[in-house]
């Protein structure tokens, strides 16, 4: 009995130890360090330049959306509702990595607290996942509007819009919500260099101590699901709108038509295609380095590009830029 007793108490202390160190391990990682870009390291106030240009040009060009939609009549329609919708998101999408990413290529401090650094993964998945939400709704939009026209006014009406932009948000934060809060329960106990230039999701899960594969396969199942059905919405929506446009009678509308659908699939394919390299991997066990030449153009150059195809472009957005020009002019 007293050996039984004995062998209990020691087991009872191994536990509390067990226990204490497993706790330590949890808060030993009170921040990580970003690694970015080391190899062009000494061209860090080039880069700086760069990236604060087309950070500023992409802020600036979905904020004009933003405020000419609101501000004009004419174009306080669905499709503008959408798009001011879209470059509202886009522009906290950059906010979310670009600053962090210029003051590392001014400072030498990289370091990102624990907190910030799951607050910045969470913000960026959720953000993003809205915006593919986002765009399949464009596309159904489209849709509707081309192939669809009598339909058009009844369906796609001011409830429906704002049901359907509530419905991305809401999509987007609680698909995204789940694998970053077990994420950040795991253990970190070293080391705390994140290989990225933004704390993602993918390197956050090669840093942790815990055995994360059963998070790694939700967080691939939850990517799957949004890339994929955005995706096909998309494909199935610009495939009428392609064979409407063929039943074209004009040669100079088709044209006009297929010149518009064009640009709109290049950012498309950009985004997918950078989207699908990085997340659609059902284990993060292969290296990080092209992952973050592809997560630069979905953060740098795609934003950039989405003011211009989508509506800066616009005959009827041209209009109306020219009219508030007038008006400020007449107030001076």
């Amino acid at each position: 009995m007293r050996f039984c007793k004995i062998a209990q108490r020691e087991l009872i202390e191994e536990m509390e130890k067990s226990m204490m160190g497993d706790a330590r391990n949890r808060t030993a990682v009170q921040e990580f360090t970003l690694e970015g870009f080391p190899s062009v390291q000494p061209l860090g106030k080039v880069l700086f330049l760069v990236h604060l240009l087309a950070y500023l040009a992409s802020i600036m060009g979905n904020t004009l959306i933003i405020t000419i939609t609101w501000a004009d009549h004419r174009l306080q329609t669905p499709m503008y509702f959408f798009l001011s919708s879209f470059s509202f998101c886009e522009c906290c999408f950059i906010t979310t990595v670009i600053p962090k990413l210029l003051a590392m290529y001014l400072s030498r401090r990289k370091s990102i607290s624990f907190a910030a650094c799951f607050t910045q993964a969470f913000v960026f998945l959720f953000v993003g996942t809205t915006i593919f939400f986002l765009m399949a709704v464009l596309s159904l939009d489209r849709y509707l509007a081309i192939c669809k026209p009598l339909y058009y006014p009844t369906v796609m009406n001011p409830r429906m819009c704002f049901l359907l932009v509530t419905a991305c948000l809401a999509l987007g934060f609680f698909l995204m919500v789940v694998p970053v809060i077990l994420l950040s329960q795991s253990s970190f106990c070293g080391p705390h260099v994140i290989p990225h230039f933004f704390c993602d999701f993918g390197p956050l899960t090669k840093l942790s101590c815990s055995d994360t594969r059963s998070i790694e396969m939700l967080a691939f199942a939850m990517d799957s699901f949004v890339l994929l059905t955005s995706l096909i919405i998309t494909i199935i929506a610009y495939s009428n709108i392609v064979f409407t446009i063929v039943c074209l009678p004009s040669a100079k509308e088709r044209q006009k038509a297929f010149f518009t659908c064009s640009s709109h699939l290049i950012v498309l394919s950009l985004m997918y295609s950078s989207c699908v390299l990085i997340y659609m991997k059902p284990k993060q066990t292969t290296s990080l380095d092209s992952n973050r030449e592809a997560a630069l153009v979905n953060t740098v150059v795609t934003p950039l590009l989405n003011p211009v195809v989508y509506t800066l472009r616009n005959k009827q957005v041209h209009q109306a830029l020219r009219d508030a020009l007038s008006r400020i002019r007449l107030q001076r």
